[in-house]
């Protein structure tokens, strides 16, 4: 049995066969993400979703073509973010992406921003209530923004892009997965926070209804066929899924940006953020950690110079890694350089002589993103009683140094993701609920790694 897997992703959309039978993905395509709408002031990023949904017919005509004979299809994708839509499934607004900064804003005749009035008005204990996932580009603050600007539709219902997209193309009813529904949900009780919709002027909207992802909200078309679609899930929650994330493991992912998370059987609130998880668990997590993003700030820094003589660098990167390898350092390096649970400010200290170059340099930006990890880390489970780390993205990866530090400063086995598709093996694992053969994503994830592992050692006898 195939089920196809869709991921509407930030840069990319991505499609592929979820093969259930043998647990594996296969068929992988994408397709470029649309630009974004040019000549909006600065800050504003909005996408038309005409070209979204173009761009998602063309890829699953693509795949159909492929795999013709698939049992369902399911969705995950970015979260954050809001598209109004009407009640004939008509959007009525571009969609506005997690990237937009609009609630940064000054707030008319006032001292702050939306942002800081929206925090004001929702206070402390509610933004706890929301997961601590309330963020300027969240359709909650996004939707605040539209209010005060008298540029809401009311009657309008509020959809995560993907919902949007799976509603339009599959006849589906306008529905939310709670894993997907970022900094909306008052995340113990598992509702709609009504409340903090009063509060911020968004309560006439049409909300979605709340389900779970192994229900079937509407059906694709394709060649004579009637094909079941599922609600689209978080993309976080979905790559965890796809890394087989275990009980009292740290995920700690690397990349562009960066988070660590960890499983808890009950809600647990604090300094960090709360998520749905599958299997009615919660995601503890810290987002937006100085990654990839902050480490390309010193590496255009440093290719400045050559850049503005028209000389191309190919690689910096093997440079940088193999120096940085090499260098012991007492530099002192803090990549808070875009707003996060680690600042908004970053710093380079203790600046001598012999002790400022290449490979010091990025020798002292890996300590201090070890450093962040084993900290938050601290911050997610204070007793320090986690019995593993799985590591995953592309930076952790390609950077053995980087690698090798977060090692150091955990006393537990770490083991690397083996997923090159986390989002696709994410879904693969749900599919295989969905369809009844097992009844958990634990119990699934489980029958996955035993099955994947014994293809391997069959390709390698072979």
């Amino acid at each position: 049995m195939k089920c196809l897997g869709i991921d509407i992703g930030t840069s990319s959309i991505k499609g592929a066969a979820l093969n259930l039978e043998d647990c594996t993905v296969s068929e992988v395509i994408k397709e470029d993400f649309p630009a974004p709408i040019t000549g909006l002031p600065t800050g504003h990023i909005e996408v038309d979703p005409s070209q979204i949904q173009t761009a998602v017919e063309c890829l699953l005509t693509k795949l159909l073509a492929i795999a013709p004979d698939v049992s369902s299809v399911h969705w995950t994708g970015q979260m954050g973010g809001v598209i109004l839509a009407d009640e004939a499934g008509n959007a009525l607004t571009n969609y506005v992406s997690w990237r937009d900064q609009r609630t940064l804003e000054r707030y008319p005749a006032r001292d702050a921003s939306f942002f800081q009035i929206l925090e004001r008005r929702l206070t402390k204990s509610r933004m706890e209530e929301l997961g601590n996932d309330c963020k300027p580009g969240s359709a909650l603050s996004l939707l605040f923004w539209l209010a005060v600007q008298a540029e809401l539709h009311e009657s309008a219902i509020p959809l995560a892009l993907p919902d949007y997209v799976c509603m339009r193309l599959c006849d589906a009813e306008p529905v939310t997965e709670y894993t997907s529904a970022l900094g909306t949900l008052n995340v113990e009780k598992n509702l709609w926070h009504r409340e903090a919709f009063e509060e911020l002027g968004v309560d006439k909207l049409r909300w979605p209804q709340l389900i779970d992802p192994y229900q079937a909200v509407g059906a694709l078309m394709a060649h004579g066929n009637v094909i079941p679609s599922y609600p689209s899930v978080g993309d976080h929650q979905c790559a965890l899924a796809g890394m087989r994330l275990q009980k009292n493991e740290l995920s700690i992912n690397v990349s562009t940006g960066s988070q660590i998370g960890v499983l808890a059987k009950d809600y647990q609130p604090g300094d960090y953020q709360v998520r749905p998880y599958f299997d009615r668990q919660y995601l503890k997590a810290l987002t937006h950690l100085p990654a990839g993003r902050s480490l390309n700030v010193l590496v255009d820094l440093l290719c400045e110079i050559p850049h503005g003589q028209g000389i191309e660098v190919d690689d910096p990167w093997l440079y940088i890694t193999k120096a940085a390898s090499d260098a012991k350092t007492d530099l002192d390096v803090d990549l808070a350089f875009f707003e996060g649970p680690m600042g908004s400010r970053g710093e380079i200290r203790n600046i001598k002589v012999e002790n400022l170059n290449v490979g010091t340099l990025f020798r002292a930006a890996f300590d201090n993103m070890a450093d962040n990890y084993e900290g938050c880390a601290s911050r997610l489970v204070p007793k320090g009683d986690w019995n593993g780390i799985v590591l995953s993205g592309g930076l952790i990866s390609n950077c053995d140094i980087l690698r090798r530090l977060i090692e150091e400063r955990f006393d537990c086995p770490v083991r690397l993701s083996g997923a090159p598709e986390e989002t696709m093996e994410g879904l693969l694992v749900l599919a295989q609920v969905a369809h009844g053969r097992f009844s958990s994503v634990a119990e699934a994830s489980a029958e996955v790694e035993c099955r994947q592992q014994a293809h391997c050692a069959e390709n390698k006898t072979a």
